[in-house]
């Protein structure tokens, strides 16, 4: 069996390109059905802010693996010094259920969330070409870190400005000094999402804030799902895209007050498969701002970890245990 440490997924380069080709398969697998995924289970107990999540899958295709992430989000662990998440992932053999790799650690989470979000924006992009865009990202821990990375990586030249805003500082010597060049960290939320032309939310905030208007023909990553109060609703009710309604419209998401306050049903709503269709957006004025709102597949977990687990046992930088 292989194991693959934090330790040893730091030391390897996300190549973006890849991993949103990957999520891409797997999209085309939910098409195509070639998938299994129950809803998850959340475990929760004492603290109910902290949660332990079971992600089973199976996903075919090109990718044809099946495994489970296991999950935990405890939100005062930074208190602690320590991760807010922790990530296991178990890959099995899908004709023998074997299971033949262990990837301990929270960055599958990150990158596979990361990954998505970028499937997203080429998608947008590939039917609102954009040029001079300026993204705008607030919550600058883990996840935010990865989605500047991502959007970087996907946007090249196309980025003129990044504006960051994170409530406990952004620290300038986690970036690079091409993307420093560009960046402005600001004070507030709504000095990102006023003038951004993609907007992400990476917080663990307990309260939702944004509640004013968006930039017209903006798209929003709804990363954190908990950021938005249902007074936006109007401005974004006919261009929402989930990646799985039954999955999304529960745990308090934006998308389930949406639901609950605004009337908000799953027929008004496009999936993630839809994106594969390549006038998905003809519909939608050009002013009008997009949404997605990712609850997190795992699906895409499973279709992450196989990537990096082929990749780094090709590199021989994998642990085999007997």
């Amino acid at each position: 069996m292989i194991y693959i440490s934090d330790k040893e997924l730091k030391q390897v380069t996300v190549d973006w390109d890849k991993s949103i080709e990957v999520i891409e398969e797997s999209v085309k697998c939910l098409v195509q059905k070639e998938y299994a995924q129950p809803v998850k289970p959340y475990l929760r107990y004492r603290d109910l802010k902290n949660r332990i999540i079971a992600m089973p899958a199976f996903v075919g295709g090109q990718i044809n693996m099946s495994g489970i992430k296991w999950i935990a989000s405890f939100p005062d662990n930074i208190k602690k010094g320590l991760p807010r998440a922790h990530c296991v992932v178990i890959l099995n053999k899908v004709d023998t259920g074997e299971p033949i790799a262990i990837l301990n650690s929270g960055l599958i989470s990150a990158i596979r969330t990361a990954s998505v979000s970028g499937f997203v924006v080429k998608k947008f992009l590939d039917n609102r070409d954009r040029q001079d865009i300026t993204l705008g990202i607030v919550g600058f821990g883990p996840i935010g870190q990865h989605h500047l990375a991502m959007a970087t990586a996907v946007l090249g030249d196309r980025c003129s400005k990044i504006i960051l805003h994170d409530l406990n500082g952004v620290d300038r010597a986690l970036l690079s000094n091409a993307v420093s060049a560009k960046v402005e960290v600001v004070d507030s939320w709504h000095e990102a999402y006023e003038v951004a032309d993609i907007f992400i939310t990476c917080t663990v905030s307990k309260d939702r804030y944004i509640d004013r208007k968006p930039k017209p023909g903006s798209l929003h990553l709804n990363v954190s799902l908990r950021d938005y109060t249902p007074d936006v609703y109007p401005w974004f009710k006919d261009a929402m895209i989930v990646d799985d309604w039954e999955e999304i419209c529960r745990e308090d998401t934006d998308i389930e007050r949406f639901h609950l306050e605004k009337s908000l049903r799953e027929d008004d709503v496009w999936v993630i498969n839809d994106l594969l269709k390549t006038d998905w957006i003809s519909s939608v004025e050009h002013s009008q701002a997009v949404m997605f709102n990712p609850m997190g597949m795992a699906i895409f977990d499973i279709a992450i970890a196989q990537l990096f687990m082929r990749s780094m046992e090709a590199d021989n930088k994998v642990c085999v245990l007997d």
